[in-house]
C-alpha cells in the first residue's frame, strides 16, 4: 500500500512500537494519515491495514482481512456464499443461500450455524414450503401467528373463507378442523385400520384401531422411533367416528376373550409405540382380517 513520504507528520517509528507490533502479530510498515496512525502488516495473512498507535500500544489490533476470511469460512461451513458486509449494520452481512436467494444474517448466527448449533433457513423458500403444505390441505397461508407463537401460523380455508390459527405441525398432518365448517371427530367419516409393525429387536406385531387418517396416525402419533418398520395393511371406511369407536371396542373385547394369547404385553413395545394397549402378535392378523371383512360387508349393505 504506497504512501507519500512528503506527509506533514512525523515519520519516526520508535523501537518500542516495533516490539509491541511484533509481539501482537504485526509488522509496522510506516506511519500514515497523521501522527496518530500506523500501517500494520499482518504476520498471518501478510496484508496491511491502518491502525491507531494508541490501539497498538494499549490493546490487541485485529486484522480486518483475517476477520473477513473467518466470516467467509463460517459462511462456507454453514453452506452459504459470502456476499459482503451490510453497510447499515456492522453486526450483519449478506450471504447467498444454496437456493440463490440473498440472506441478511448476523455474523454470530452464521458462526453458530457453521458450528452445527443451528440452521440457516431461507425465508422465501420456507414461506413457499409452508404455502404448499397449506394448499395440500385446502388452506391458504396468510402469515405469522397474530399471537406470536412460533409454532402457529394464520391460515384461510379455501372452501369457506374462514381464517384461523393452526399449529404448523397439524397443518402438515391434517389433524385439525375448520372452526367454521369442519365436522367434529364423532360425526366425521373415519376408518378402522390394521397396521403391521416390526420392532427394532425383531418382534412382529399388529395394531388394530380407528382414525380419520390412519397414515397420519401411524407416522405422526404412533411411532416413537425411526427404528420401527411399519405400514398400514388394511382400512375399512366407517360412516362416523362415533360408529368407528363403538365397533373398535367390540373387536378388542372379542380378541381379548377369544384370543388372549395374541395380546402383546405393553412392556414389549413401550419404547417404540406411544400406546399401551390394542396391540397384538402377528399370528392374529388373519383373525382380525376376517373380522374386518365382516364389518365391511355390513357397511356395504
Amino acid at each position: 500500500m504506497p504512501h507519500s513520504t512528503c506527509e506533514h507528520f512525523p515519520q519516526t517509528i520508535h523501537t518500542h512500537w516495533r516490539a509491541a507490533a511484533s509481539a501482537k502479530g504485526f509488522k509496522i510498515v510506516q506511519r500514515i494519515k497523521d501522527r496518530y496512525h500506523l500501517l500494520l502488516s499482518c504476520h498471518t495473512c501478510r496484508r496491511a491495514h491502518a491502525s491507531k498507535i494508541f490501539v497498538l500500544m494499549n490493546s490487541q489490533p485485529q486484522c480486518p482481512h483475517c476477520i473477513q476470511d473467518r466470516w467467509r469460512d463460517d459462511a462456507a461451513a454453514a453452506g452459504l456464499e459470502w456476499a459482503g458486509r451490510d453497510p447499515e449494520d456492522r453486526h450483519y452481512a449478506h450471504y447467498i443461500a444454496p437456493c440463490g436467494h440473498n440472506l441478511r444474517r448476523q455474523f454470530e448466527m452464521v458462526k453458530r450455524a457453521a458450528e452445527g448449533v443451528c440452521d440457516v433457513r431461507c425465508e422465501l423458500c420456507q414461506q413457499h414450503k409452508e404455502q404448499e403444505e397449506a394448499s395440500a390441505q385446502g388452506w391458504e397461508l396468510i402469515g405469522p401467528d397474530p399471537n406470536r407463537n412460533q409454532n402457529y401460523r394464520l391460515y384461510q380455508h379455501q372452501a369457506c373463507g374462514h381464517v384461523q390459527r393452526v399449529a404448523r405441525a397439524n397443518m402438515q398432518t391434517g389433524r385439525f378442523q375448520c372452526g367454521s365448517c369442519g365436522e367434529g371427530w364423532s360425526s366425521a367419516p373415519s376408518f378402522l385400520y390394521v397396521m403391521q409393525l416390526k420392532l427394532a429387536k425383531g418382534a412382529k406385531l399388529i395394531k388394530l384401531g380407528y382414525s380419520r387418517d390412519p397414515v397420519s396416525r401411524l407416522y405422526h402419533q404412533l411411532l416413537k422411533t425411526k427404528e420401527t418398520e411399519a405400514q398400514v395393511l388394511r382400512t375399512v371406511p366407517i360412516s362416523s367416528g362415533h360408529t368407528a369407536v363403538q365397533i373398535e371396542k367390540g373387536l378388542h373385547a372379542r380378541l381379548k376373550a377369544e384370543h388372549p394369547d395374541s395380546v402383546a404385553p405393553p412392556d414389549l413395545y413401550a419404547e417404540e409405540l406411544s400406546v399401551k394397549s390394542e396391540v397384538y402378535f402377528a399370528d392374529a392378523t388373519q383373525v382380525i382380517f376376517a373380522m374386518l371383512d365382516a364389518i365391511r360387508a355390513e357397511e356395504d349393505t
